[in-house]
């Protein structure tokens, strides 16, 4: 599938193009430092909550579904906006559901961090719906996935540092807690414990909401390019080149590009993927005794760091994009059918590729899921350029269906916790084998689709 190049920014404005890149780079490093903290909140709020596996999974839940809820709500308020002042406005909405955790904090009430999440979840929907189509367009589409992935290194570079900096503020000053030294606690003991890293959540919050408060002024004051499409009056319905009259494409509806809709539910599944690699890594590695589990999460983010930095270098110039999407899935496949039959006693894989750096080692199965941060790399890159290809001026309501494929984030990581009480938190990653399946058919025949 070749995609001609589109003039998206006035070429006047080429020279000057290093400004916005840098703008939308920071919002990415927002998204990864704000979304990957959830791999520590979760087992922390696990202890300080006194939660069940399922019950602590629906911090990633509430946060997900968020994407679902107010998708198109957001991409509403988007069309009135513009992308610039949606930035702001979703800035401005993550930093209300960062001042949400003080209350929470205070109470330590379950259903106060999940509306905290929801909150925040909610801002990075308008920021994410904003800022991918954007970068997609500010520059040839052929590319689109290069740029990105540069958006990668800096989310996934956020995602490393996230649950470092999680432990060293909120954790500081505190023993190395887990949820078997609680438990042979007494119960006042245990109740003090709780009660001061529950309070120690406060200041690390209102900084980031302060943080995030002056962010959303800058994007209100600064210029950003206006981003079109070639294609932004009416975009092509080509079946064997000839335009199909009975459908105009200026009432077409959205659902109706095939190549839009299977990339939703390729994101689904992806977002899915990733949100277990990254968020039960510590749930899991804590199961079988793996110290620091709260930490964890930074191991999957590293391996993401390093996939973006080899698409980076090697899209479009060494690769298509579509062969990208479908090198990850087959990756995909072949690490979670390792995690399925490796050993969580071992931890050769780890001392061969860490080891000698004096890094942590991890059992064989806990090295496979970080390693899965490799394989899920590329995919978020490829599936946004080929996914939004010829959409126009419906490329908000393309990005906004898009957007809600980030569901799976929420879905998936609870199939893998009924799952886990099924069967074992081991066996339970078989759920992202047929995952991965839809993934490598979009990237071979659904991508090509161009109607139903």
């Amino acid at each position: 599938m070749t995609t001609q190049a589109q003039p998206n920014v006035p070429h006047s404005q080429g020279l000057s193009r290093f400004v916005p890149i840098l703008s939308i780079g920071l919002l990415f490093f927002i998204f990864g430092f704000i979304t990957w903290l959830n791999g520590a909140l979760i087992p922390f709020l696990q202890m300080v909550c006194e939660l069940t596996e399922i019950q602590a999974l629906l911090i990633a839940f509430c946060f997900y579904i968020a994407y679902v809820v107010m998708a198109l709500p957001m991409a509403k308020i988007l069309e009135k906006t513009g992308y610039q002042k949606g930035m702001s406005l979703g800035l401005g909405i993550i930093a209300v559901g960062c001042l949400l955790f003080v209350p929470a904090a205070l109470t330590a009430i379950f259903p106060i961090f999940l509306l905290a999440q929801f909150v925040v979840g909610s801002g990075l929907t308008i920021l994410q719906t904003a800022s991918n189509p954007f970068i997609v367009r500010l520059g040839n589409e052929d590319s689109a996935a290069a740029r990105i992935a540069f958006m990668g290194l800096l989310n996934k570079a956020a995602g490393v540092l996230a649950p470092i900096v999680f432990t060293s503020l909120v954790l500081s000053g505190l023993p190395d807690v887990n949820q078997e030294l609680l438990d042979a606690m007494s119960a006042d003991t245990r109740t003090a414990l709780i009660n001061d890293m529950s309070v120690s959540l406060i200041q690390p919050y209102v900084g980031m909401a302060i943080a995030l408060g002056i962010l959303a002024m800058f994007f209100m004051r600064i210029s950003l390019p206006s981003i079109h499409s070639e294609n932004d009056i009416e975009p092509k319905c080509e079946q064997s080149g000839q335009h199909n009259d009975d459908t105009p494409a200026s009432t077409k509806q959205i659902l109706q590009f095939p190549h839009l809709v299977l990339g939703a539910i390729s994101l689904f599944f992806y977002v899915g993927v990733e949100v277990v690699a990254g968020d039960t890594i510590g749930l899991y590695g804590s199961s079988i005794g793996v110290e620091n589990a709260t930490t964890l999460t930074s191991f999957t983010m590293v391996a993401m760091v390093i996939g973006y930095a080899v698409g980076l270098v090697c899209i479009p110039r060494f690769i298509s994009q579509q062969t990208a999407l479908l090198s990850s899935a087959i990756f995909g496949l072949l690490l979670t059918v390792c995690i399925l039959l490796s050993s969580n006693t071992d931890t050769g894989i780890s001392n061969l590729l860490w080891g000698w750096l004096g890094v942590q080692a991890l059992p064989n199965t806990v090295t496979f899921i970080a390693l899965l941060g490799l394989a899920n790399a590329m995919v978020w890159p490829a599936i946004w350029p080929l996914a939004l290809n010829k959409l126009g001026k419906y490329t908000a309501q393309g990005s906004a269906l898009l957007i809600m494929g980030i569901a799976g984030g929420a879905v998936l990581p609870m199939v893998y916790g009924f799952t886990s009480e099924t069967i074992g938190g081991q066996s339970a990653y078989v759920i992202m084998l047929p995952c991965y399946c839809f993934i490598a058919y979009y990237a071979l025949w659904g991508c090509k689709k161009e109607n139903w």
